[in-house]
């Protein structure tokens, strides 16, 4: 796909995405872990076992970046027809990349989720989980919309 027919996707259709995706992932863990731990699973706090690390944390990680390899979107942004890719040539993101990505999300949303934000005054639409990962979140261009993309090695 040329960078001509593409734009940068911005912080609402983004934010669509992720409320998509957690209800998936919660649709997913919500009945794992009250099979596992019941009912009063859901009025503790704090950790409850090695399945709540396993389901809550190592789960979502590895369903992430497992999409963003073979899929280079998760449902949410495929729901939106966004991809992930390398900021500078528009390719698939590298594995490396990936992981890289997920866990910038953490430093992203340390200070007041404004990493996060960022992406609403970014003129690549990247949050600082995208600058550190070095990728940018595409789709198809919309008529009359979207800020034209512009790879660097391309």
């Amino acid at each position: 796909m040329q960078a001509e027919e593409l734009e940068y996707v911005g912080f609402w259709p983004r934010v669509g995405a992720a409320i998509i995706d957690t209800i998936l992932i919660l649709m997913i863990i919500g009945p794992l872990l009250t099979a596992f731990y019941g009912e009063e699973y859901w009025s503790n706090q704090g950790l409850t076992g090695p399945m709540d690390v396993l389901l809550s944390y190592l789960f979502p990680a590895v369903a992430t970046i497992v999409f963003w390899v073979t899929r280079q979107a998760t449902p949410g942004k495929m729901a939106i027809s966004a991809k992930v890719v390398d900021a500078s040539t528009g390719h698939p993101m590298t594995t490396s990349q990936s992981i890289g990505r997920y866990f910038a999300y953490f430093v992203a949303m340390l200070p007041l989720m404004l990493g996060i934000l960022w992406v609403a005054f970014d003129r690549r639409k990247q949050g600082w989980h995208d600058k550190l990962a070095g990728t940018v979140v595409v789709r198809n261009k919309k008529k009359h919309s979207g800020t034209p993309v512009v790879f660097e090695n391309q």
